[in-house]
């Protein structure tokens, strides 16, 4: 059950990610890097549609990526690829456009971003990637003592600066601005995804709290003797993480149990560990 709810959120990342391309970058021309500002390009100069220039595009890339990475190149990536490309190419046959949805190029950049920042920082968040221009990252940082980061940062500006000679300077201006716009959305969107609460809580009732975080939220908790300095009185001082949503479930809780409880909450953009994360 939990493996197929992650493979719906999967989808649903991959189904993100299609439809901010298709229905917003690609009619406006944002070339904002990676295959699909490849093909958006080439889609330009040439008969064959953006949604078949991504195809052709990620195919050759899984290609390239099993010749020189063997397996590393990753069920989820070929997968997400594949159905990414596809839903592009089905778009382009059910619902063809020939122009944008609006007349307001800065609302349909934002939501080209948004959709596809969103998209891609699920499919992410599962271990997967829509394959292109990762491979490659891959590949470079196998074989290569190039800084991965900065070489891809490189060939996307050069993506998107193109898009000033294939379509006109307001659209490379556009794409530009998407380029830079898009990095900072994606990462903020996966810290969001993977923020979590860490609870210190120093109470005169360390079972009675341990016990509720234990049973009833099936988490963890780490508890030490702490003696106040004011007070010289001695407590017990637990630590624990969840979940945001089970946060306030369990501050209320903790009041409830010791109404005198000093809480300190903090977010965390990680947790790695059992129940939470995988290393």
């Amino acid at each position: 059950m939990k493996n197929l709810k992650k493979f719906a959120i999967l989808n649903l990342g991959v189904i993100l990610l299609a439809i901010g391309v298709y229905f917003f970058k690609i009619p406006n021309g944002f070339s904002n890097g990676g295959v699909t500002g490849i093909g958006t390009i080439l889609a330009q100069i040439t008969p064959i549609t953006p949604g078949a220039w991504i195809w052709i595009l990620n195919v050759t890339m899984l290609l390239v990526g099993f010749l020189f990475l063997g397996k590393k190149t990753g069920g989820k990536t070929v997968y997400c690829s594949m159905v990414y490309s596809g839903i592009i190419y089905v778009f382009e046959w059910i619902c063809p456009l020939d122009a944008p949805l609006t007349n307001d190029t800065l609302l349909e950049l934002v939501y080209a971003m948004l959709l596809t920042a969103i998209g891609s920082a699920i499919i992410f968040d599962c271990d997967g990637s829509s394959g292109g221009t990762d491979i490659a990252a891959l590949i470079l940082k196998k074989y290569t003592s190039i800084n991965v980061g900065s070489a891809l940062l490189f060939t996307d500006c050069l993506i998107a600066a193109s898009s000033f000679l294939v379509f006109d300077v307001k659209t490379g201006l556009f794409s530009m601005l998407g380029l830079f716009a898009k990095a900072y959305i994606v990462d903020g969107i996966i810290e969001s995804l993977n923020s979590c609460k860490y609870f210190v809580v120093i109470t005169s009732k360390k079972d009675e709290v341990s016990s509720y975080i234990i049973k009833e939220m099936h988490h963890g908790a780490t508890a030490c003797e702490a003696i106040g300095e004011y007070t010289q009185e001695g407590k017990a001082m637990i630590h624990t993480v969840c979940r945001r949503m089970e946060a306030i479930k369990l501050r209320k809780q903790i009041k409830q149990i010791d109404p005198h409880a000093f809480i300190i909450i903090t977010t965390s953009s990680e947790i790695i560990g059992r129940g939470f994360r995988g290393v």
